[in-house]
C-alpha cells in the first residue's frame, strides 16, 4: 500500500495483464480449433465451407489487435474484457489458419489405416489425424500466450486495462520516471519467465511427437 510506489495496484494491474493473455489465447484456441477442421480440405470436403472459414479467418487476423482493442474498448469501456476481446478475435484468426494448415499437411497414410480397419468418420478423425497434429497445435498456442503477454501491455495503454494502462498513465505525468522504470523491469521479468516456460514447455511437445 506504499503511496509512492503503489505495489499493490501495480502487481494487481500486471496479474490483469497475464490473466488477460491468457484467457484471450485459451478462447481463441478453442473456437480456432472446430473451425480449422472446417477449414481444412481434406477433412471437410465442401469448398464452400472451406472458403467461408478461410475468409473468416483471414477477415479476423486482417485488422490488428491494436485497432480491435480501440472497438471494444468503445463497445465495453476501459478495462480487461477489451483486451481479452482483441486477443481472442486476432488470435482465433491466425492459429485457425495455421491450424487449418497443419491440418492439410498431416500424413493421409495414418487415416486410410483407421478407416480401413471400418472405423467411424469420428474415430477416424480421433485416431488418425489429433495424434499427428495436437503436439503442434499446443506448440502454436504456447508461443502465442507468451507473445500476448507483451500484446497485452501495448493495448493495456489504449485503454484495454492491465499494467499497460497504468504505465501509460505514469508516463504522461512526465514526473513519474522511477515508477516507470519499476514497471518496465517488471514487465520484463514476466515477458522472461513466460518465455522460458513456452520455450520449455514447446521443446517437450515437439521432442515427443519426434520421439
Amino acid at each position: 500500500y506504499n503511496a509512492d510506489w503503489q505495489h499493490l495496484d501495480v502487481w494487481t494491474k500486471l496479474l490483469q495483464t497475464i490473466v488477460m493473455a491468457f484467457v484471450g489465447t485459451l478462447f481463441a484456441g478453442v473456437v480456432a480449433f472446430p473451425l480449422a477442421f472446417l477449414a481444412a480440405r481434406n477433412i471437410t470436403r465442401s469448398r464452400i465451407l472451406n472458403q467461408i472459414n478461410k475468409r473468416f479467418f483471414d477477415f479476423l487476423r486482417s485488422v490488428d489487435m491494436l485497432i480491435w482493442a480501440l472497438f471494444f474498448t468503445r463497445a465495453f469501456g476501459p478495462g480487461p474484457l477489451a483486451g481479452m476481446s482483441a486477443i481472442f478475435f486476432t488470435d482465433t484468426g491466425t492459429l485457425g489458419k495455421l491450424y487449418a494448415e497443419a491440418l492439410e499437411n498431416i500424413d493421409d497414410k495414418q487415416r486410410e489405416g483407421v478407416r480401413s480397419v471400418g472405423a467411424s468418420p469420428a474415430s477416424v478423425q480421433r485416431f488418425g489425424v489429433l495424434p499427428q497434429v495436437l503436439p503442434v497445435f499446443a506448440s502454436q498456442a504456447l508461443y502465442f500466450w507468451e507473445s500476448n503477454t507483451r500484446s497485452a501491455t501495448i493495448i493495456g495503454a489504449v485503454g484495454a486495462g492491465g499494467i499497460g494502462l497504468k504505465l501509460w498513465e505514469a508516463m504522461r505525468t512526465n514526473q513519474d520516471w522511477e515508477n516507470v522504470a519499476y514497471m518496465v523491469i517488471l514487465i520484463l521479468a514476466v515477458v522472461f519467465l513466460f518465455d522460458g516456460i513456452s520455450n520449455a514447455l514447446r521443446s517437450r511437445l515437439m521432442g515427443g511427437q519426434k520421439r
